[in-house]
């Protein structure tokens, strides 16, 4: 059901703010507007979509539309895309970042312990965001600078950003779809003598309202683990997710009554377990369908000094690459 593009230079490395115009087809008629444009402009997310026909951004034959408006066919619409009020709000700081890969669409990062990844309370400065933002100024334009997934404060390792909203909205969807392959290498307290999956749903701690926990009602979260090595202390585990909740390792392993060594929020300080300044976790491996070229692509992050030393006094052997 195709529309005819009054404007037909728009994509994926246009301006993002250039404004796109279209002749609805008749084929559409009886579709809401934002249901039409969602399927002529995949590059867009729908909830952004509808959020400009809020915001009075898509007009329709010349007047701003109704958000409900329902198409009869032929309409002119022009829309005037925007930046995210969020994309705007943070300023760019020179912050060192280890890049594993990088073209036109996506950027690959290896980040350490230590860096929050998004500004937020107590965290306005300083941060993942604040750093790409001066590494690629076109990224103010694309919302969260371009950040789809995020790791822990103090969680190490491979995180992707997208440089254009196309690639973005094709991130975002690969992880929906739970197409993107994500491997984590863990300490966890106490012997695992094998793999396993724990499929428990995630959600806010009914009283510590600054944890997560495994609920009734929560959002599906599922985690794939294997055992590399173990012994009577503690166990180093490759964990694979299909899902992507907040906290959802820590609290899955947790729920298992193998919580990771270190970890300030679920665990508590063992005698036989050497001391450790954050949760052992590490992002070592992630796969993904490039936006662009459409090739699968996958990158690794070795494990950090920290975590090679914390095995080291384990006693547990350091994992095959």
């Amino acid at each position: 059901m195709p529309a005819q593009k009054l404007s037909v230079d728009y994509n994926a490395s246009a301006d993002a703010t250039k404004p796109i115009e279209l002749q609805i087809s008749p084929d559409y008629a009886g579709q809401r507007l934002d249901q039409a444009l969602s399927q002529l402009l995949p590059s867009y997310s729908r909830n952004r979509l509808q959020q400009w026909i809020r915001d009075r951004h898509v007009t329709v034959d010349g007047d701003p539309a109704p958000p409900r408006l329902k198409l009869r066919g032929g309409e002119a619409v022009r829309i005037a895309p925007q930046a995210a009020p969020e994309a705007l709000e943070f300023a760019p700081e020179a912050l060192p970042l280890t890049i594993l890969y990088e073209d036109e669409s996506i950027l690959i990062v290896d980040k350490p312990a230590g860096l929050v990844v998004h500004p937020g309370s107590g965290n306005w400065h300083g941060t993942l965001l604040n750093a790409l933002l001066a590494h690629a100024a076109a990224l103010a334009q694309v919302p969260r600078a371009g950040i789809v997934h995020r790791l822990d404060k103090d969680t190490s390792g491979v995180l992707a950003v997208a440089k254009t909203l196309t690639a973005q909205t094709s991130l975002v969807r690969q992880l929906q779809a739970r197409t993107v392959h994500r491997e984590y290498l863990a300490v966890a307290r106490g012997s695992i003598t094998r793999g396993g999956t724990v499929d428990a749903p995630i959600g806010r701690h009914r009283t510590q309202r600054t944890r997560m926990a495994v609920v009734a009602g929560g959002r599906a979260a599922v985690t794939h683990y294997a055992v590399v090595a173990h012994n009577a202390r503690a166990t180093l585990l490759r964990c694979r997710l299909e899902t992507g909740r907040t906290h959802q390792i820590r609290v899955h392993l947790q729920s298992i009554g193998h919580p990771l060594v270190g970890d300030p929020a679920y665990g508590r300080r063992a005698a036989d377990v050497p001391a450790f300044a954050r949760q052992a976790l590490h992002a070592a491996r992630l796969a993904l369908i490039h936006p662009a070229s459409g090739k699968p692509m996958s990158w690794q992050s070795p494990l950090p000094a920290d975590m090679r030393e914390l095995l080291a006094a384990l006693e547990l052997p350091l994992p095959e690459d």
